[in-house]
């Protein structure tokens, strides 16, 4: 049974990751798509033996379940999620966190030059555009 959005809800966000993943024939791939997460996806990775012997996989396998696409990989997997670059692996955990549990993917950011606040969607096409 899969889960059905309301008119008018957005379950599906596309994204750009800072570095891409890089596959096997060494094409980077950065724009993807993520749906929130049902609580089957954050329930049946819990039964998986890899989370028992290492909690921190949980991270691996929910995001494989919710990753939808990334280029032009065919199937978002495990083993294309261990793939990423760490701060690709940082930027999904945060859309993640975003949608999931804060739902939505609007982060406030400081400007380092002139210390102004304002939002950045994580969303967008280029990592730091701003709404």
């Amino acid at each position: 049974m899969s889960a059905t959005a309301a008119p008018g809800l957005r379950t599906r966000f596309e994204f750009t990751l800072p570095h891409g993943y890089v596959d096997g024939a060494g094409q980077v791939h950065r724009d993807g798509v993520m749906r929130m997460a049902t609580a089957r996806d954050e329930i049946m990775p819990l039964r998986d033996p890899r989370v028992r012997d290492h909690e921190a996989y949980l991270t691996v396998l929910l995001l494989a379940r919710v990753v939808d696409s990334l280029g032009d990989v065919g199937d978002v997997t495990p083993a294309v999620i261990e793939g990423l670059f760490a701060a690709d692996l940082a930027y999904l955990q945060e859309l993640y966190r975003k949608l999931n549990q804060e739902g939505n993917a609007v982060v406030t950011v400081r400007c380092t030059g002139c210390g102004d606040e304002f939002p950045v969607d994580l969303t967008s096409g280029a990592p730091g555009e701003s709404l």
